[in-house]
């Protein structure tokens, strides 16, 4: 007959079997593997894990506290309050109703921030360097080196994990973040206002020691919001509060915002992330493959960091699908096997995009007509507008460039090889004209 605490063990490891069921197996194995169930403590009204470490307590905290909960209840018909903490903690009674205690008031102010984004998993290269030694610098003095920090870049190049990386630095040596998308930022103020219970909205965002912030740029036009957002920044600011901020482009260049936050915003330093040289793509899957146990060599790694595109998040994601496919097939990654899986994404990404939605992106954008852009003309700004076009043409297509001269009606392929070493000067030269072909190559990708 089982006793009391192995009954008990089997139904947790059927409640996380539950689990896995409603969750991605990467998830799974990376974080709920490491949940330990520490019967002698635990109770029918309460459960009680132990992790390896604070990142991964908060992490499971707030993503799958409630799930277990649930789970649990499903399971048993009785509520029960979850503790996840440190192995290695106090023990005891006293303790356990200490935990509870702190849950209860804690429960409102943690902040999402992802345990495996941190300085150690991010690959440095030329195109990253820059904000990763302003990121580092802010997350071991926060309020001192530099206030504000405003990072940009296109979508997908690890700006996210750099904000996370500082929270989760941070919040190691016992400082307090707050982490929002500015989405979830609108949300809650929202919600406040209607609820008149601004003061603990205001008490939320402006009692902490480093304000983390993503995706700015979505604040546009947010008049009531971007009011709020004013207020809080001065209060940080001036209580020498870290603030970092994360867009797709340079304060100056987001339409809808206010003048006096994008005053604010360059205040500190900007650091942009540019899209990855092919030696830093290749050392990001190496490091994503250590990181995952995923088995990769050298041929393989090359093959998807040179037909996959800059994108990071793609990338990894790519990596991931393969992982899995292999692991439901029982079938070793060989390259003739990697490239067959991913073959039908490969295409999909290069043949999804064609010259005529280059061009439509670029004369929307830019306003000028596509029949102008593949015309002779040579004002100003439509052969600024035929170089991007070329430019991203040749960057995002596989057209040749004898092909690329026949659609633009140029004489031959010389003309379009002239083009391109034109804008890369440019591009290296002037920071607004670059950005300019980022924002655009980035709607063309997501259109």
């Amino acid at each position: 007959m089982k006793s009391f605490n192995q009954g008990k063990i089997l139904l947790i490891d059927d409640i996380l079997e539950l689990l896995k069921k409603e969750i991605t197996l990467q998830e799974y194995n990376r974080y709920i593997k490491q949940l330990s169930f520490n019967e002698k403590e635990s109770k029918s009204n309460l459960l009680v894990f132990e992790v390896p470490n604070i990142l991964v307590a908060n992490w499971i905290k707030t993503k799958y506290s409630s799930k277990i909960s649930h789970l649990y209840e499903v399971k048993t018909g009785k509520k029960s309050q979850i503790i996840i903490r440190v192995k290695n903690g106090k023990t005891g009674k006293n303790s356990i109703k200490k935990e509870v205690s702190k849950e209860i008031q804690n429960s409102k102010k943690i902040t999402i921030l992802n345990p495996s984004f941190t300085f150690g998993s991010f690959v440095v290269g030329s195109s990253n360097q820059f904000a990763f030694t302003v990121a580092k610098s802010v997350a071991e003095k926060p309020g001192i080196v530099y206030n504000p920090v405003f990072i940009y870049g296109p979508t997908g190049l690890g700006k996210t994990h750099l904000i996370h990386a500082i929270g989760n630095y941070a919040s190691q040596k016992g400082k307090i973040i707050i982490y929002a998308t500015i989405e979830q930022f609108m949300n809650d103020f929202t919600y406040n206002l209607r609820q008149q219970t601004m003061d603990r909205f205001r008490e939320k965002y402006r009692n902490c020691d480093i304000l983390l912030i993503d995706d700015i740029q979505f604040l546009s036009n947010k008049i009531q919001t971007q009011e709020e957002f004013f207020h809080t920044f001065n209060e940080l600011h001036n209580n020498g509060k870290q603030i970092v901020l994360t867009s797709d482009k340079p304060p100056k260049m987001i339409a809808g915002l206010e003048e006096r936050l994008k005053s604010r915003f360059e205040w500190g330093i900007k650091a942009d992330i540019t899209l990855p040289e092919l030696e830093t793509k290749i050392a990001i899957i190496k490091k994503k493959c250590e990181i995952d146990g995923i088995k990769l060599n050298d041929e393989i790694i090359n093959y998807i960091a040179t037909n996959m595109g800059d994108n990071i998040r793609e990338i990894e994601s790519a990596i991931i699908n393969l992982n899995a496919y292999a692991s439901l097939m029982g079938q070793k990654i060989t390259f003739e096997f990697a490239k067959n899986v991913m073959k039908e994404q490969i295409k999909e990404r290069n043949n999804s995009i064609s010259l005529e939605d280059i061009i439509n992106v670029i004369s929307k954008e830019l306003n000028i007509k596509p029949s102008e852009i593949k015309s002779k003309r040579r004002n100003k700004n439509i052969v600024e507008a035929r170089r991007i076009g070329i430019y991203l043409a040749r960057t995002l297509t596989p057209n040749s460039m004898p092909s690329l001269a026949n659609f633009f009606g140029m004489k031959d392929h010389t003309a379009v090889s002239h083009n391109m070493k034109k804008i890369n000067e440019i591009i290296q030269n002037d920071e607004n004209f670059k950005v300019r072909v980022d924002e655009l190559k980035n709607m063309i990708l997501t259109k």
